[in-house]
């Protein structure tokens, strides 16, 4: 979100112009929020569940953990940077009876503790929830925060459920039915001030389910993250052009809602657009495309996806539209394949 520089004059001291390419807030100015969904909705559940306990890996603040660690500090395990370590605890804890929610950010757990994860919770499918930060393009940082194949590196794993909510009211929602799940799964996290959006929708998170948030006949969105909030922005600015846009908003990414997909790729002939926060490499996008195949269809598919590559670091804004995962960009490339017809 840019800001406007203060000017300067002879009697005005040179103010500091900061960048906001640490910010990783996607909230749009003036959206409502939500502070720390994740944090707030685990203290609630755990209220009646003593078996929750919580562990991070030196990111409790940047997880939202610390809201759990300021209400049960008995329950909480700050175990330094140290993420391998930090998934063999969970699963130790979890043998012993416990549901552990273990914190870190995205690159970290699939790129760094991925071993750790398979041998030690995936393959005993143990009840741990790997909940982790900065999911796909929300940092500026670059590469080295940017988890960008966080979801292909996950769905690759037998045993692993994976989740990527939209806002504030999904995660609400994820953190009893994911506590109720028997068995391992990757949540991805927005923190902080999370946008609230799925509140105009008659919305309510199922584990496994994909919900039709809006309907229309010209173009179908498949949608998960935060794309699902773009896209149901550029559904209502498509409206005024006269393009009539559906959305299919899927939070679950495995096991993946094959029949609610199905059914609304059979309902008429639109064009269909799968949106994601994630290289364009074993995401959303290529599980949809898959069990279209596998069941015979073959629908215009287009793809809104992070490119196969490192990104750029900078300002969020300005990697979001250089990427195509802006409103204005989705809008754009939207009619540009309807023109193909």
């Amino acid at each position: 979100m840019s800001t406007k520089p203060t000017p300067v004059t002879a009697d005005a001291p040179k103010k500091r112009l900061t960048t906001s390419a640490m910010i990783a807030s996607i909230a749009a100015e003036g959206q409502a929020t939500r502070p720390a969904p994740f944090g707030h909705g685990l203290v609630k559940l755990a209220e009646s569940r003593p078996d929750i306990v919580g562990l991070t890996a030196d990111l409790g603040k940047y997880t939202d953990l610390h809201i759990f660690a300021k209400a049960y500090p008995d329950r909480f395990y700050q175990m330094g940077m140290a993420e391998q370590l930090l998934m063999s605890t969970a699963a130790g804890l979890a043998r012993e009876g416990f549901m552990p929610f273990a914190t870190t950010y995205a690159v970290f757990a699939a790129r760094r503790a991925y071993d750790f994860i398979a041998m030690a919770i995936a393959e005993e499918n143990l009840p741990v929830k790997i909940v982790c930060a900065l999911p796909g393009l929300t940092t500026g940082y670059g590469p080295s925060h940017q988890a960008t194949d966080d979801i292909a590196i996950f769905r690759a794993m037998p045993n692993m459920t994976i989740i990527d909510p939209c806002d504030a009211i999904d995660i609400e929602g994820a953190v009893p039915a994911i506590a109720e799940y028997p068995g391992p799964v990757y949540l991805r996290l927005l923190r902080g001030q999370v946008p609230v959006v799925l509140d105009e929708y008659d919305y309510q998170f199922e584990l496994g389910k994909a919900k039709r948030l809006r309907d229309g006949a010209d173009v179908l969105f498949i949608s998960s993250g935060i794309l699902t909030m773009r896209v149901l922005e550029a559904a209502k600015r498509l409206d005024k052009d006269g393009i009539s846009c559906a959305v299919l908003h899927s939070p679950t990414i495995k096991p993946l809602d094959v029949e609610t997909i199905l059914a609304e790729a059979d309902r008429m002939d639109r064009l269909l657009i799968v949106a994601e926060n994630h290289s364009e490499i074993g995401g959303l996008g290529e599980a949809v495309a898959l069990a279209l195949l596998k069941n015979g269809r073959a629908p215009r598919l287009r793809h809104v996806a992070l490119p196969d590559a490192f990104l750029d670091a900078g300002a969020l804004p300005t990697l979001h539209d250089r990427y195509g995962i802006s409103v204005e960009r989705i809008c754009e490339r939207t009619k540009g394949w309807l023109n193909e017809d």
